[in-house]
C-alpha cells in the first residue's frame, strides 16, 4: 500500500471518529465553532490568539480536533473576511482614536490602527460566524447519527429474520 493511500485510510479513520466523538454532536460543533471565530482575529495579534483554542475548548466543552479544522478553514476564509472585520471594527472604535507613539514613524502607527481594527471586529465578526456554523453543524451531525442509527437496526432486524 502506497503512503498515499495510508493517509487516505488514516484521513478517513479521523474523519468517522470526529463523526462519532464522544459527547455528541454539540461537542463537535462547538469546537468548530471556537477554532472558526479565534481565527478570525488571531492574524493581526501575529498568531498569538491561536493559544486561546486549548482554554476554550476546555471552558465550553468543545472538541479540539474539531476547533482545529475550524480554525484552518477559517484561514481559507479570512481573506474575504478581512474588508468586514475591518469595517465592523471602525464602527465599534471611537472615530477620534488614533494612535502615536513618538518614536514611531507615522505609517506603523497607521498600521497598528487597522490592526486594532481588525483585531476588534474579527471578535464581533468570528463570533457571529461561530453561531452561524454551529446549529447547522450539530443538525447535520445529529442527522448522520440517526441514519447511522436506522441504518444499524435495519441489518440487525435483517440479521435476526
Amino acid at each position: 500500500m502506497s503512503r498515499l493511500q495510508s493517509l487516505g485510510r488514516w484521513l478517513k479513520y479521523k474523519y468517522i471518529l470526529l463523526l462519532r466523538a464522544k459527547g455528541g454532536a454539540s461537542i463537535v460543533a462547538m469546537g468548530f465553532a471556537i477554532g472558526i471565530a479565534i481565527e478570525m482575529f488571531t492574524l493581526p495579534t501575529l498568531g498569538v490568539a491561536f493559544v486561546l483554542i486549548f482554554p476554550l475548548c476546555l471552558l465550553l466543552r468543545g472538541n479540539l480536533p474539531a476547533a482545529l479544522i475550524g480554525f484552518v478553514i477559517g484561514k481559507i476564509i479570512y481573506i474575504p473576511m478581512m474588508y468586514p472585520n475591518s469595517k465592523v471594527g471602525g464602527w465599534i472604535l471611537p472615530k477620534h482614536l488614533s494612535i502615536h507613539l513618538p518614536i514611531l514613524p507615522e505609517w506603523i502607527n497607521h498600521l497598528l490602527l487597522t490592526n486594532l481594527k481588525l483585531i476588534v471586529g474579527g471578535m464581533v465578526d468570528g463570533a457571529l460566524l461561530g453561531l452561524l456554523c454551529y446549529f447547522p453543524i450539530r443538525y447535520s451531525l445529529n442527522a448522520y447519527k440517526s441514519k447511522r442509527k436506522d441504518k444499524r437496526k435495519l441489518i440487525r432486524a435483517r440479521l435476526e429474520a
